[in-house]
Formats: C-alpha cells, structure tokens, sequence
C-alpha cells in the first residue's frame, strides 16, 4: 500500500515537472516585431512607418513567401483597416496601414497550394 502511494505521488511530481519540446524552437523575434505559429510555419509581424511586414520561418529556418497572397486587417477600437499584402523580398508587405499599440490585427493569407492560413496577433 505505501509503495504505491509513493509511487503514485513520484509520478504525479514528476507531471507537474514536465517541460514540453516545442517542435519550432522559440518564438523570439528576429526583427522587433510579434511571433505567431500557424500551420506549422512562425510569422512574425513587424511596424514600419509606411505599413507593416510579415516574416515567414518554417522550422526556424527563413521561407521566402514567393507566390503568397492576402490582406491585413487591423481593428483598433472601433476603427477598422485593410491593406494588401504582397511579397517584397523575403517577406511579405502592406503599405499605408498603421499598427498601434494594443490592436488585433489578422493576416489572411493564400499559400501557392492555395492553401488559407490565417494568423491572429495582438501587437505590443
């Protein structure tokens, strides 16, 4: 009976111990900006003065997002934005769009598989 009562208070400590792995290392940003994962893939969405930028890495590693689409949308209050997002570079870009602090802003995006992805941040 003691035996497993010990037994059973080891393996209920050592629950409350476990650290998960999480399969697409940290969520830190590389570029100032805020961290989401959606699809196994990590965007990171970046404030600039003329817009925003979104950042793609597939298991920690930079995806260019040649052949993507979608719009921003960013809610503010009762103000509502919308702007395009199109692939500059390695990322992707939409212009004339402000982010201020405390706004939900959702990226929908179309993968060239004409997958929908849609990504949810809160920015800070």
């Amino acid at each position: 009976m003691m035996k497993t009562l010990l037994t059973t208070v080891v393996l209920g400590l050592s629950a409350l111990a476990f650290n998960p792995a999480f399969a697409h290392g940290g969520s830190e940003p590389k570029h100032g900006g805020v961290v989401q994962t959606a699809s196994d893939l990590s965007f990171e969405l970046v404030g600039t003065p003329g817009g925003a930028l979104i950042y793609i890495e597939d298991h920690g590693k930079p995806l260019v997002p040649t052949g993507f689409k979608g719009k921003l949308t960013v809610l503010s209050g009762a103000n509502k934005s919308e702007a395009a997002l199109v692939v500059v570079d390695n990322k992707l870009q939409a212009k004339d769009i402000q982010l201020p602090k405390g706004a939900k802003v959702v990226a929908a995006l179309v993968t060239p598989a004409a997958k929908a992805i849609t990504v949810r941040f809160t920015v800070r």
